[in-house]
């Protein structure tokens, strides 16, 4: 399967039911669940899983890179503040619940790559909103968009409850100073 073809529809439609099922998979099972179980569910054969995934690894890595462009794909929100913190909260839940789906390809280049391209690809997002609310005056000039995404990041290690304290804390420390921060 060359990349630079497009898939038939049919086929396009086997592949995303995979990629779907293997999600829900995974979640339930780690992802060392059986893709024999993956193909099953999604009621596909294993030789057309196989097809379009040659390995666990080519697996997981369609996965994640749905899972990070959904996080990526923000909608413009009205309050620019309000835009970044809710993409940061997301952020949060995605490195806790979805940390172990990367951390779990097999090491290697291809592996290092990918991180870098995902990590781009978040630091481009958190840029774009911070820049956006320092340009509407709602976030202070002096804010680096890669300290708030560590700071989330660390957050992701803090039991659940408390990231929405953390985040009203990070928030009340970096926005400026409006009454309703």
């Amino acid at each position: 399967m060359s990349p630079l073809k497009p898939l038939r529809a049919d086929a396009r439609r086997n592949r995303d039911q995979l990629i779907g099922t293997a999600r829900a998979v995974f979640a339930e099972f780690g992802t060392q669940a059986p893709l024999d179980e993956i193909a099953r569910r999604a009621r596909i054969g294993n030789a057309t899983l196989y097809r379009h995934f040659p390995t666990r690894d080519d697996l997981i890595v369609a996965v994640y890179a749905e899972e990070v462009a959904e996080l990526c794909d923000v909608p413009e929100a009205d309050d620019p503040l309000d835009g970044l913190f809710d993409w940061l909260d997301a952020f949060v839940r995605h490195v806790t619940e979805k940390g172990d789906l990367a951390r779990s390809l097999e090491p290697s280049a291809r592996r290092s790559g990918l991180h870098e391209e995902w990590h781009a690809a978040m630091s481009e997002t958190v840029g774009r909103l911070v820049d956006r609310a320092q340009r509407a005056g709602v976030l202070r000039a002096d804010v680096d968009p890669m300290d708030l995404l560590q700071i989330a990041a660390g957050m992701a290690a803090a039991e659940p409850a408390r990231v929405k304290r953390m985040l009203r804390i990070v928030r009340r420390g970096v926005g400026t100073s409006r009454p309703d921060q």
